[in-house]
């Protein structure tokens, strides 16, 4: 075979293999134990603990908040409010380029040998089927936008800080997207590109993430907890477990810590605020 030939035969066969897009669909994967063993927040947290941006006492003190936060169930207006003040502790005053410079740091150290191999795996599914692939989490979208580019994945709907003159303020654009925020996002991000919702799927860990399950039309849980579980099978939505026994039980200590570590972080926030002058 000439070069010539070969060159043609490696372009069709290369045209063979390409799927085209689907442009109306897309999946949507939550993080936190449904793409990630544990929170994605816990690990930034513990990277920053380790860069001495803050104490082993002050993570200690995160915890017993994010135990009560997850144990509990405390997802009342005032936790939620609490919530959103801890957040803005947490990042008020750091340069945005240096919570990217982190994040991708402490994804590559804490968080990548955390995916989930079967969730991979769906959204790798998704990809090849020519869709589209967002995460949505509670976490600030620069995390989350870190992990779907370190995956090959669309991009990432998070929370969103404000921002002036390359620093957040302390101050939040719109809510924390949280339980009903996420599907008000999805539906937002549908609407602007052109996504048929009946089309889509989305994936999750969580009973809070139901308002986000119910936009689209096809539900799965992944790793349910209890309630979602039940949930699920009372509605017939499909649910994927990838955790053994002793997976399950190394990651429930994280998911309890950073299920609502941004408001534990509000005890530290003025102890990571004296030493983040180091960034």
């Amino acid at each position: 075979m000439t070069a010539d030939a070969a060159g043609w035969a490696a372009a069709e066969l290369e045209a063979a293999l390409m799927v085209p897009p689907t442009p109306d669909s897309a999946a949507f994967f939550d993080v936190d134990n449904t793409m990630m063993q544990g929170a994605s927040i816990y690990y930034f947290a513990r990277g920053l603990a380790s860069r001495k941006y803050f104490t082993t006492g002050d993570l200690a003190r995160f915890a017993w908040q994010q135990l009560r936060f997850r144990l509990m169930a405390a997802e009342h207006a005032g936790d939620i409010a609490k919530t959103r003040e801890a957040a803005l502790a947490f990042i008020a005053g750091w340069k945005v380029e240096d919570v990217a410079r982190l994040s991708e740091e402490i994804f590559d150290e804490l968080m990548a040998d955390k995916i989930w191999s079967g969730t991979r795996a769906l959204a790798d599914l998704h990809l090849a089927a020519g869709e589209r692939v967002w995460l949505v989490t509670a976490a600030p979208v620069e995390l989350g936008t870190v992990i779907a580019n370190r995956l090959g994945l669309t991009g990432a709907l998070g929370t969103v800080a404000h921002i002036r003159d390359g620093h957040y303020t302390g101050q939040l654009v719109g809510d924390m997207l949280h339980g009903p925020a996420k599907a008000t996002a999805i539906k937002a991000l549908a609407a602007a590109e052109g996504l048929d919702l009946a089309k889509c799927t989305a994936y999750s860990d969580s009973i809070n993430d139901v308002p986000m399950l119910s936009t689209v039309g096809r539900a799965v849980a992944v790793n349910p907890d209890s309630a979602l579980r039940r949930m699920a099978r009372e509605r017939g939505w499909e649910i994927r477990d990838f955790r053994t026994g002793r997976k399950a039980a190394k990651t429930a200590v994280p998911i309890a810590l950073g299920a609502g570590l941004v408001a534990g972080a509000v005890i530290g926030g003025m102890a990571i605020g004296r030493r983040r002058r180091g960034l």
